[in-house]
């Protein structure tokens, strides 16, 4: 764990200062979209620097967070070409396998178009990662593209869509900080007010000057989360100049750099302070055992274990996103993850989690059954574990994950029963026996495996190889109960009265041999039988 971590707090602002801003967001605007324009056409953003603080009237700290601001755009969009041609890739595949096994010539003929246009966009990402041509749509596509259907997205005339286009492409002020400046930013220096509050002075553009003055102060500045360490932070960057002045050589140790955002919406101007955190020490203590977490679609399994790894107690926190807003979400997300870091707190125990992923499978979605695409489609995963280890982290609570292979099948085969657990808890319980490396080699003979639907299964375990790696033993019993489980099913009876073909129940109709085509049947399961014609044929018919 580092020692320290980025955090980014935000509030709003008074409208009192809009049209100094304004001016600002879109002189900055400017300046971007020209940079990125010259970077496209082969130019060195460092080479322009001096052209473009004379043609703009800016200062060399404002040049430097609009080209840190763009480079980091740019840098975004080439890391995510990667990641978005693997996904065209598993697309392809997935593709390619449902078009083997159609035989409808309608639906062969679109799937097979789709194809040809997913391998035409592969071929143009590939060449666009290869040059490194950046796309980037300042105000976003979304709006661009809301001009050619103006009714569909509330706008009555061209003219209004593009007044909110022009305020969508200037409406963010960047500022940079340094750790060697005043406050930790001399584009815009914090101070503190006697009543706790912070004052700000935004340093405006040269061009600006002759129109509003060289300062633009923003007093009475509040953050409802994050206002002492961002106070703290401003205090260290006083500290460390204090220090600077009397020849201090631990001058050093202070001061950070201090980066503010300006970001105009619907309703005001937001300020995000962008500061370095010192983390707390560790809390948890991994030779007490841990708090394992089993992610799943519709809720979070819970499993406290000893050093051993044996169950002390399991919790299950529901947690069902399918249809809910961004903000909802993110809400029942934050108060489920606030539960199990209190739990770990409480225990001093540290957290372990599966190590998910599952980018390829919701690549594969639309080759897929509409139920488990909805499943996997809500399932917010990466936000889980992103919340998790972020409270975590701030907390002191440790948070590991694991490898998390065949741990759902060993749950349900060796601790399900034995504990009384449901599947998710039993997984949850062998995540953590995993981290804290306790053996999970097979056990042996004939076993009851619950079908995660209050039944089960009986399986012949395979026989132990020691040559070969104990998930190769679980990865061939995974195929055995997958066949297994998928015939229990099909053969379940839909009317728990009515006797099923090829079905054997001991209880009403004696014992069955099926290879030998002898039936043996006693007289309880022949007036069983009986009973159940006559329910189902109407006999008045026949009076």
């Amino acid at each position: 764990m580092s020692d320290s971590s980025s955090r980014t707090y935000q509030t709003r602002i008074q409208d009192s200062c809009d049209d100094p801003l304004v001016a600002y967001a879109n002189l900055m605007a400017y300046v971007e979209h020209s940079l990125f324009r010259e970077m496209g056409a082969g130019k060195i953003a460092g080479d322009l620097k001096s052209s473009y603080l004379t043609a703009f009237h800016i200062t060399a700290r404002q040049f430097n967070a609009t080209r840190v601001k763009l480079e980091g755009k740019i840098d975004s969009i080439l890391q995510l070409l990667s990641r978005r041609i693997e996904t065209k890739k598993t697309q392809i595949e997935s593709l390619e396998e449902a078009i083997s096994r159609l035989k409808n010539k309608k639906i062969l003929h679109q799937k097979k178009r789709r194809l040809s246009r997913l391998k035409y966009q592969l071929q143009r990402l590939e060449t666009a990662r290869k040059d490194k041509k950046v796309a980037l749509c300042f105000g976003s596509k979304k709006l661009f593209r809301a001009q050619f259907d103006l009714a569909a997205n509330g706008y009555k005339t061209h003219e209004e869509w593009k007044a909110s286009w022009k305020r969508a492409r200037a409406s963010e002020i960047f500022v940079l900080g340094s750790k060697d400046e005043t406050a930790g930013n001399q584009s815009c220096t914090a101070t503190i007010a006697p009543n706790g509050s912070i004052t700000l002075r935004v340093r405006l553009p040269d061009a600006l000057i002759p129109q509003f003055g060289k300062y633009q102060y923003i007093s009475n500045v509040q953050f409802a989360y994050g206002h002492d360490a961002i106070v703290a932070a401003i205090r260290d960057c006083q500290l460390r100049q204090q220090l600077s002045l009397l020849n201090d050589p631990a001058y050093k140790n202070h001061g950070q750099a201090v980066t503010f955002r300006f970001k105009k919406d619907s309703k005001s101007w937001r300020i995000f302070v962008t500061i370095d955190t010192k983390l707390p020490q560790p809390i948890t203590r991994q030779g007490d055992g841990v708090i394992a977490v089993d992610i799943n679609s519709d809720q979070l399994a819970i499993a406290e274990t000893d050093r051993f790894g044996n169950p002390i107690r399991t919790l299950s926190i529901p947690l069902h996103l399918y249809d809910l807003s961004r903000e909802q979400t993110k809400a029942l997300i934050g108060d489920a993850s606030a539960q199990i870091i209190a739990l770990s707190e409480k225990t001093r125990k540290p957290l372990v989690l599966e190590n998910l992923d599952f980018k390829k499978k919701k690549a594969q979605l639309r080759e897929k059954n509409p139920s488990y695409c909805r499943m996997l489609s809500g399932f917010a995963y990466a936000l889980i574990i992103a919340q998790l280890k972020s409270r975590g982290q701030s907390k002191g609570v440790e948070v590991h994950t694991v490898n998390p292979a065949y741990t759902s099948l060993i749950g349900r085969v060796k601790f399900a029963k034995r504990y009384g657990l449901t599947i998710h808890l039993a997984a949850a319980l062998c995540i953590g026996r995993r981290f804290l490396g306790v053996s999970e080699k097979m056990p042996q003979g004939q076993r009851d495996i619950p079908d995660g639907k209050g039944g089960h299964v009986t399986l012949d375990l395979p026989v132990r190889n020691r040559s070969r790696h104990v998930w190769f033993q679980w990865g061939q019993l995974n195929k055995k109960l997958s066949a297994a489980l998928t015939a229990h099913f099909r053969t379940e009876p839909t009317d728990p009265r009515a006797p099923q073909s090829g079905s054997c129940d001991s209880n009403a109709f004696g014992s069955c041999r099926r290879n030998s085509g002898t039936r043996i049947v006693n007289t309880t399961a022949l007036l069983t039988c009986l009973i159940y014609l006559c329910e189902c044929v109407d006999l008045s018919r026949f009076c």
